[in-house]
C-alpha cells in the first residue's frame, strides 16, 4: 500500500547507507582543524547552543573542546542535517542555494 511504502521511504531515508556514511566520514576527517571547528560551530549555532553572533565563539569554542574525531560527534547528532541547515540560515544563508552553486 502507499502508506507501507511512504513508511519504507521513511525508514531507508533515516539511514544512510554504510557507503554514504563512509563517504561522510571521510570527508569530515580530511577537512582542517579550522574547517571541522567550523563545522561544529555550525551545528552548534543551528541547534541554539550558540546565536549567529557567536559565531566566533562558537568556533574557538569547538577548537578548545575537540576530545573525539569531529566525524565520530558530528555524526552522532541525530539532527545533524536540520543543525546544518539551521545554522546556515541563522547566518543568513541558504543550503538550497549553496548546493546549488557547488554543483554547477
Amino acid at each position: 500500500t502507499p502508506r507501507d511504502e511512504a513508511e519504507a521511504d521513511t525508514i531507508l531515508e533515516a539511514r544512510p547507507s554504510d557507503a554514504t556514511e563512509a563517504e561522510l566520514r571521510s570527508y569530515i576527517a580530511d577537512l582542517n582543524s579550522d574547517e571541522q571547528a567550523s563545522l561544529v560551530a555550525l551545528a552548534w549555532i543551528g541547534r541554539d547552543t550558540f546565536s549567529a553572533d557567536d559565531l566566533d565563539e562558537a568556533i574557538e569554542t569547538a577548537k578548545a573542546e575537540a576530545s573525539t574525531p569531529t566525524e565520530e560527534y558530528l555524526l552522532g547528532m541525530p539532527l545533524l542535517s536540520d543543525y546544518l541547515t539551521a545554522g546556515l540560515e541563522a547566518l543568513g544563508l541558504d543550503a538550497d542555494d549553496l548546493i546549488d552553486e557547488h554543483l554547477k
